[in-house]
């Protein structure tokens, strides 16, 4: 399991609920933990890790140790927004790319969590925005959509460096055409849902 980076396709598509929490997905879930540490990230979307599932896992210190700082969202829904709020966010999946992003500052969203009960947060600040960046890149909503144009111009140039790199590695047979990632996930869907 590894990280997807900008412009790859999965972060693009719109994940899908899993009817199930199985052992199979606390697997996954455990993987995902430790690939968003290696990252020295807080959060990360299971499209990010190239699978089409609707879940994502955040421990805001982006501490292994602070196992009672993990948090798993499977099928998440906000359910409702208020207030507003302007803050720096980063990205595994566009690394080295901090940018300001304007979002309700407090939500109420609801989950399941991975012994299959059904939870419902109400969260502000960091958390909040965490969980919204982490919605958003389920709904195939990336934090650089968000961004104002002037804040949108300032990371062109990083942008287009991404792109570069993506298509030197789909050249280099490291990366499959857009058609091969989209049978794929469409089959881990029908497999898993």
């Amino acid at each position: 399991m590894q990280i997807v980076k900008y412009p790859h396709p999965t972060l693009r598509h719109k994940s899908k609920p899993r009817s199930r929490v199985d052992s199979e997905l606390r697997q996954i879930i455990r993987q995902m933990f430790e690939v968003m540490y290696e990252g020295k990230g807080i959060g990360l979307a299971a499209n990010q890790v190239d699978l089409p599932y609707r879940m994502f896992v955040i421990n805001l210190q982006a501490d292994p140790e602070a196992v009672d700082e993990e948090h798993v969202f499977i099928n998440p829904v906000i359910v409702k927004r208020s207030g507003s709020a302007e803050g720096e966010e980063g990205c595994l999946s566009f690394p080295n790319i901090y940018t300001p992003v304007r979002r309700p500052e407090k939500v109420v969203l609801t989950a399941y969590n991975p012994a299959g009960q059904e939870v419902t947060y109400e969260l502000e600040g960091l958390h909040a925005r965490a969980v919204q960046h982490e919605t958003d890149h389920l709904d195939g909503v990336l934090a650089i959509d968000r961004l104002s144009p002037t804040a949108r111009l300032a990371v062109k140039e990083s942008l287009a460096g991404l792109e570069r790199e993506f298509e030197s590695d789909r050249r280099g047979g490291l990366i499959p055409d857009d058609n091969q990632i989209l049978d794929r996930l469409a089959k881990l869907e029908k497999l898993r849902a």
